[in-house]
C-alpha cells in the first residue's frame, strides 16, 4: 500500500486536471463522479446554508481528493484552505481511545480494569432507583463501558450535572471528576448505552495511568508519530489564522458567527477535555483514520497493536443492548458507530462518527475507502451535505 504522506504529497503538488484525474483512477475512484463533492459544496454555499469546507478522500492508501472550499472566515474573506483548523469535538473521543490502547499495548491498563483503581473518586459511586434511595451498582464501572458508553454516565449537559457545575472548561479535569463522581449513575455499568461524559472520564484514566497530563502523553504516543501537527487541545497564537470560523444559520436568511464556548478555543484550557475538546485539520485525521484502517501503522510507524487497533473498531455492544439501539447499529470502542450488515449502499464493519458543528468520518474496511469532512457550522449537517458526499463517494468506487 502507498505510505499515505508520499500520496498526500504527490496529491498536494498536482498541476493540472489529467495528473488530479489520474490520482483519483490509481485509487479506484472515478474522477467525473469524485468532482461532484466540490459541486455540492458549492450548492449548499451558494445558497448561505455554509461558509466553507474542507474534504478530503482517499483510497487503498492514497489521496483521491483533497479540496477547500469557500471561506474561513466570512469577514475577513479569508479563503478555506486544506490546513485550516477546525473543533471536532466528539471526534476527539477516537483520539482518546487510541490513547487508551496505547497503555494497553504497554501493559500499563487493562479494557477490564475497574475505573476507580485509577480515579478512586469512582470507588463509592451510587446508582439511582427510581422511587427508592440510590444503591451501589452491580459491578464497577470498567475501562471498556468507558469507551462503549456503557458505563451509566449521561451527556455532559444533563440537568442534575448542570446543578452539580460537573463541567467547566475553566476547572480542571480532576475536578471534573471529583463532581461527576458525586452525581449517582443512571443505570448499572454494562448495561445500556448513554452516550456522554464517560470518554471525557477516559482522558482522566490515561492522566492516571501514564503520569501524564492527557494532552502530553497523546502528543507524545499518538499525535506526533502520526504527523498530526495541526491537532491538539488549542490553537497557538502562530496557528490562529487558520482556524475557521463557526456560523448559524439564521432563520431570516444568512450566517452568524458565534463562539461554541465560554473558554475560546485560542486558550489553553484548564480542561484537557478526551471527549469534546480537541481541534485539528482534514489531511490529520485523514492520517489518522489510516492508521485505524491499516492496523494501527501509517507509514511505518506503529502507533498501536493490529491485536488492539482491531478490538478498538470493531462493535463492542452485546446482543441485548445492540437490540435498543436506533436502526440496530453497532458501536465500537474507538467511538465510532459500527455498521453490522450490508445494506441501502452500506457495508458491515464501516465505522463512522462525527462532532457537533459538523466534522464527520467514515471509514470503510471492506473498500479501503476514507472521508474527512470538515466544516463549522450550526445546524451541523446542512442540507444533509455529510450523506450527499458520502453518496458521491460510494458511487465513484470503482
Amino acid at each position: 500500500m502507498k505510505p499515505l504522506a508520499i500520496a498526500l504529497a504527490a496529491l498536494a503538488v498536482v498541476s493540472t486536471p489529467t495528473r488530479a484525474q489520474v490520482a483519483m483512477r490509481t485509487a479506484g475512484l472515478d474522477p467525473a463522479t469524485l468532482a461532484q463533492i466540490t459541486d455540492a459544496i458549492t450548492d449548499v454555499v451558494d445558497r448561505g446554508e455554509l461558509a466553507g469546507a474542507v474534504v478530503a478522500v482517499s483510497r487503498h492508501g492514497q489521496i483521491a481528493y483533497l479540496q477547500a472550499t469557500g471561506l474561513q472566515d466570512i469577514d475577513t474573506r479569508e479563503p478555506m484552505r486544506d490546513e485550516s483548523i477546525f473543533r471536532i469535538y466528539s471526534m476527539s473521543r477516537a483520539i482518546t481511545a487510541v490513547a487508551i490502547g496505547t497503555l494497553v499495548d504497554a501493559g500499563r491498563l487493562s479494557f477490564d480494569d475497574p475505573v476507580h483503581r485509577y480515579l478512586p473518586a469512582f470507588e463509592g459511586v451510587r446508582v439511582r432507583q427510581e422511587g427508592g434511595p440510590d444503591r451501589a451498582p452491580s459491578r464497577p464501572i470498567t475501562v471498556r463501558d468507558l469507551l462503549l458508553h456503557t458505563a451509566g454516565l449521561n451527556f455532559r449537559n444533563a440537568e442534575d450535572y448542570r446543578a452539580a457545575e460537573v463541567r467547566s472548561r475553566d476547572r480542571s479535569l480532576d475536578d471534573f471528576v471529583t463532581r461527576l463522581a458525586t452525581v449517582p449513575l443512571y443505570e448499572d455499568p454494562g448495561t445500556r448505552f448513554r452516550y456522554g461524559t464517560a470518554s471525557t472520564i477516559a482522558g482522566a484514566v490515561v492522566e492516571a495511568a501514564s503520569g501524564q497530563p492527557l494532552d502530553e502523553y497523546m502528543r507524545e504516543t499518538v499525535l506526533d508519530p502520526l504527523g498530526m501537527n495541526g491537532t491538539g487541545f488549542h490553537v497557538p497564537p502562530e496557528r490562529a489564522g487558520r482556524l475557521a470560523t463557526p456560523y448559524r444559520v439564521l432563520d431570516s436568511g444568512g450566517l452568524e458567527a458565534f463562539e461554541t464556548e465560554d473558554v475560546p478555543f485560542t486558550r489553553r484550557a484548564a480542561l484537557i477535555d478526551g471527549a469534546v475538546g480537541m481541534l485539528s485539520t482534514a489531511p490529520d485525521f485523514l492520517r489518522f483514520c489510516q492508521m485505524l484502517l491499516d492496523g494501527g501503522e501509517l507509514d511505518g510507524v506503529r502507533v498501536l497493536s493490529e491485536a488492539t487497533t482491531s478490538e478498538l473498531i470493531r462493535n463492542g455492544l452485546s446482543e441485548e443492548i445492540l437490540a435498543t439501539r436506533r436502526g440496530g447499529a453497532g458501536w465500537s470502542m474507538a467511538n465510532a458507530s459500527v455498521r453490522m450488515e450490508d445494506g441501502d449502499g452500506a457495508r458491515a464493519g464501516e465505522f463512522t462518527w462525527n462532532g457537533s458543528v459538523g466534522a464527520d468520518f467514515w471509514v470503510d474496511p471492506g473498500t479501503e475507502t476514507i472521508v474527512v469532512t470538515m466544516w463549522q457550522s450550526s445546524p451541523a449537517n446542512p442540507s444533509r451535505l455529510r450523506q450527499q458526499i458520502l453518496d458521491i463517494v460510494r458511487r465513484a468506487i470503482r
